[in-house]
């Protein structure tokens, strides 16, 4: 059989068949081995092909991994109408601004609003959408300052009478950190503020990109005046969830649908483009939620870095409390296990060092290891004797949420006596706390 092969660049998308009557569909990848050809297939695996074995390779498109041209349509969608509402998204990072690299097959990021707009043109059906990026970094890249500059961002937005919500996209991995620190830092919200990801970048063909992005916009759009992170809320593309910000965790490390309200319920299930019919887009599951109003955002992006949060395994030294005292932190988070215990018998108690070191001004605060349910002190005798140690039990909060809070509320000078930190700690200033919760959010 003669062989035929095109001529494809890295980031065509091909057809290749194979001389055992085998074919593949992909975009190709630039190979550093002569011998083999590279391909990304759908499901977001790369395959290496050995090129004395393939028979034809056939160009099906060539836009991936060309030069971006944008027409004076797509310009005109750019440019604000004046006839639909504006969002602005604010773009960090993260597999939902990213997308195929052809060159390494792995993902580069998308910050160009004319990429944007070809990657994910539904979203300008539904507004005029401004997009804005003060940085891009992998969310394990992110720490208490870039929280303060998104915080700053968003401000901007919502102090614009223009602009009808906010959309941040964001990496998945401790995006619940950001979440949180925004519902402390931003206070009472005057308009929608929404996080989004995606746990695989848009090119490939299981993206949760755009249902997440148009769910997002739909939530950006609705009275929901609190910081949500929306995303799938199964593994279909069928709707999402819009969750409290500060009661949702990441509870999977590859699933579309891997963000779980926890010891609540969700905002809501959003639709897009029209899923339920004539009965609108979203169906509001609760109605404790802040509305959109008129007023003026106070933002309060202070963070003081010196706190930790710990996680108790059992035979755990108590040496570790020494480390973070020496190092000149100011508080700590344990996950403590069961109702809220740590070694409290023995030589191994960690009693007398909690108690030397909360003497010394330590702040010591108990969270759920468990994440479903809360802490209870009066249930055993060793959470009574840890409570009279100092330790300051926080409920049903997040370990997430306890740490971000505690950094924040020390990060004011007036909050940071032993009193009055306790009592800011076990304020529930932005819903962080469930004190209605039920058997019907264990699951």
């Amino acid at each position: 059989m003669k062989k035929s092969y095109s001529s494809p660049n890295p980031g065509d998308r091909i057809q290749v068949s194979l001389d055992n009557n085998k074919k593949e569909e992909g975009i190709l990848l630039e190979s550093h081995d002569k011998g083999v050809l590279l391909l990304k297939l759908d499901n977001g695996y790369n395959i290496g092909l050995k090129k004395e074995s393939i028979e034809e390779i056939k160009v099906i498109k060539n836009e991936i991994g060309s030069e971006i041209k944008v027409s004076e349509e797509v310009n005109n969608k750019l440019k604000l109408s004046g006839k639909k509402p504006i969002i602005d998204f604010i773009i960090t990072g993260g597999t939902i601004s990213s997308r195929l690299d052809p060159k390494t097959g792995g993902v580069k990021d998308l910050t160009d609003a004319n990429e944007f707009f070809k990657t994910y043109p539904e979203i300008f059906e539904k507004a005029d959408v401004r997009i804005k990026s003060p940085f891009m970094k992998w969310s394990e890249n992110m720490d208490f300052k870039d929280w303060a500059r998104i915080a700053k961002e968003v401000e901007k937005s919502l102090k614009d009478d223009n602009v009808k919500g906010v959309i941040i996209s964001h990496g998945t991995d401790f995006l619940h950190y950001t979440s949180a620190a925004l519902s402390f830092m931003l206070g009472k919200l005057n308009k929608p503020v929404v996080l989004t990801y995606s746990q695989r970048s848009s090119d490939r063909g299981s993206s949760d990109a755009r249902l997440n992005l148009l769910c997002s916009a739909e939530m950006a759009l609705s009275d929901v005046a609190e910081v949500m992170l929306v995303g799938h809320a199964t593994e279909n593309d069928d709707y999402c969830y819009a969750l409290q910000g500060n009661k949702c965790r990441k509870m999977h490390s590859s699933k579309r649908d891997a963000f779980r309200p926890i010891n609540c319920k969700a905002f809501a299930k959003v639709w897009a483009n029209g899923g339920r019919e004539d009965k609108g887009n979203i169906e509001f599951l609760r109605k404790d939620y802040n509305k959109r109003n008129k007023g003026k955002v106070e933002l309060d992006n202070v963070f003081d870095e010196r706190v930790a949060l710990i996680k108790f395994y059992p035979g755990q030294n108590f040496e570790i409390l020494d480390y973070y005292r020496k190092k000149g932190y100011r508080g700590i988070i344990i996950e403590m296990s069961g109702l809220g215990h740590v070694i409290s018998s023995g030589k191994n108690s960690w009693i007398p060092k909690l108690k030397e070191i909360i003497k010394k001004g330590m702040f010591v605060y108990a969270v759920p290891q468990t994440l479903y349910g809360r802490l209870d002190p009066y249930v055993y005798e060793s959470g009574r004797r840890l409570q009279e140690a100092g330790v300051v039990y926080l409920g049903d909060i997040l370990p997430e949420t306890g740490f971000v809070k505690l950094g924040w509320v020390l990060g004011h000078k007036v909050w940071r006596g032993s009193v009055a930190t306790a009592q800011k700690m076990k304020e529930n200033v932005s819903g962080e706390f469930n004190k209605r919760l039920g058997n019907e959010f264990l699951n």
